[in-house]
């Protein structure tokens, strides 16, 4: 049974924030307290659905231990009882997958890090494979998606790219994408018709903000240089690309996408907060190892998570042993939702598995 007091008080508070949102508040108040509003509607629903069942169910039992109901009745309540019973069970789960505390970065937006690894130029072609995968994923949730930087293979694809995705949920749904995808097919440069196999790694971050990471302006380190690649004769006039050092964690990001080296450097700083912020993220995780192992998604960057097969059409993802024959699908992001949901489920049942053992 589904503690009623924690529902009740879900229901209070669902309540008083209906009462608050009427009255004159300030914008950045309205706009926190519309989303908590919005995100509590649903349970609120599923609460109220739950203790009608239940209602439902104890007005059966009362008319079925009572001595002066006829056997008709009876009878007609004892069928029922088990549909009942049935949709009181999926509620009471629907309600428990609602109530595991939310991850508070669920709903941030996501700087995806896509680079090429093992492979060479077969592995920077795999790598624009994944990242318009994942654009097409995205347009298809209504995200938005901007390339923040990026380095092309020498004959397609990226050695190294990283894109900005926002919309609501994102990091809810992609942060399970991090790690090493593999990929096994023949290159079109393979005349003898070899498969090979080759690797990328893919890292999705929460995006940060200023109230996250501090960053001390003595711990940097800004240096300004010719940008490289396309850009006509303008490259050869200034020095538009910025080069941003974090001194105490070594991290350096490197910008030259924009003409402008005020948006070069602004863009490199949000790179750089984002990454302090994984980086701090990831030392608490490791702190919290033992409560956590078994969970899917823990961001290990060394772990294989995925292969792609093209002689077979195959996509596996060995975390969870899911394997679907929809590889076009898969890397045209129409079918990349359903190992996503699945992954998801898993996370869930783990986090409930959890919450049952405390």
């Amino acid at each position: 049974m589904l503690p009623d007091q924690k529902l009740t008080a879900l229901v209070t508070r669902h309540a008083a924030l209906e009462r608050d949102l009427t009255a004159p508040l300030p914008p950045e108040t309205y706009v926190k307290l519309s989303r908590e509003f919005a995100e509590l509607a649903p349970v609120v629903e599923a609460v109220k659905a739950y203790r009608d069942a239940q209602r439902e169910l104890d007005g059966l039992a009362s008319l079925i231990e009572d001595p002066s109901t006829d056997a008709e009745m009876r009878s007609i309540a004892e069928q029922e009882r088990p549909e009942l019973e049935a949709r009181r069970t999926a509620l009471e789960e629907e309600l428990r997958v609602a109530l595991i505390p939310k991850d508070a970065m669920d709903e941030r937006n996501v700087i995806l890090e896509i680079r090429a690894g093992t492979g060479g130029d077969e592995a920077a072609l795999f790598a624009g494979n994944l990242f318009r995968m994942y654009e097409r994923y995205a347009a298809s949730q209504g995200w938005k998606v901007e390339i923040v930087t990026a380095s092309e293979g020498s004959m397609g694809g990226y050695k190294e790219i990283i894109a900005e995705i926002r919309g609501r949920g994102a990091f809810a749904k992609l942060k399970f994408e991090s790690g090493v995808h593999r990929v096994q097919r023949v290159p079109d440069t393979e005349a003898s018709g070899r498969i090979h196999t080759s690797a990328a790694t893919v890292a999705v971050l929460p995006e940060a903000q200023d109230l996250d990471i501090a960053i001390n302006d003595a711990d940097l380190k800004i240096d300004t240089l010719r940008s490289s690649g396309a850009g006509g004769q303008h490259v050869n006039k200034t020095e538009s690309a910025v080069r941003v050092t974090h001194i105490p964690s070594g991290i350096v990001v490197t910008m030259q996408e924009d003409r402008s080296q005020h948006r070069n450097r602004a863009k490199a700083m949000a790179v750089l907060r984002t990454r302090l912020y994984d980086f701090e993220r990831q030392k608490q995780d490791a702190a919290r190892a033992a409560e956590r192992r078994g969970q899917v998604g823990t961001g290990d960057r060394s772990e294989r998570i995925r292969t792609y097969n093209y002689p077979q059409a195959r996509v596996s993802d060995h975390r969870i042993n899911l394997t679907l024959y929809k590889l076009p699908q898969i890397l045209e992001g129409e079918a990349l939702g359903e190992i996503i949901n699945a992954l998801v489920a898993e996370n869930q049942a783990a986090l409930l598995a959890a919450e049952d053992v405390n």
